[in-house]
């Protein structure tokens, strides 16, 4: 099922502007090896859904996934072939906003190897560039 908030505060946002780099959320945390956002863009709910299902059935059970984003962002559309104005349409699809840096999942429990190639079927279902990030040595 597509992640989506329980409840919101607005039903509709504006679009905005991604500007600048993660400053949250840009480091290896619960896992050894991460997926990294090197550019921005909005990454839907199914794309993050289909994300996990790629890496969990690649992985059968071995290991844990984390994934570090949820998608908060209502975005609107209109059907086809309707007249401008009228307002501003239903609410279509909920998006995670992603900054450059942003860590989107983690992978903890499986060799190297295994987390590269399970990574490597993520990043195919992802909208933007992305790279693989590993844990840094605490010092």
């Amino acid at each position: 099922m597509a992640l989506m908030p329980k409840r919101v505060k607005r039903r509709k946002q504006h679009r905005g502007v991604i500007k600048g780099r993660a400053s949250r959320g840009n480091t290896v945390a619960f896992g050894e090896f991460a997926l990294q956002s090197t550019e921005r863009g909005w990454l839907n709910a199914r794309q993050i859904e289909a994300g996990r299902i790629a890496c969990s059935h690649f992985l059968g059970g071995e290991g844990r996934i984390w994934i570090r984003v949820f998608p908060h962002k209502p975005i609107t559309a209109k059907p086809a072939e309707v007249r401008m104005g009228t307002g501003k349409g239903d609410v279509d699809d909920w998006v995670a906003v992603v900054r450059p840096g942003t860590i989107i999942y983690e992978i903890g429990g499986v060799p190297e190897a295994k987390a590269k190639v399970a990574l490597n079927r993520i990043a195919h279902k992802m909208p933007f560039r992305v790279r693989m990030a590993r844990r840094r040595p605490k010092l």
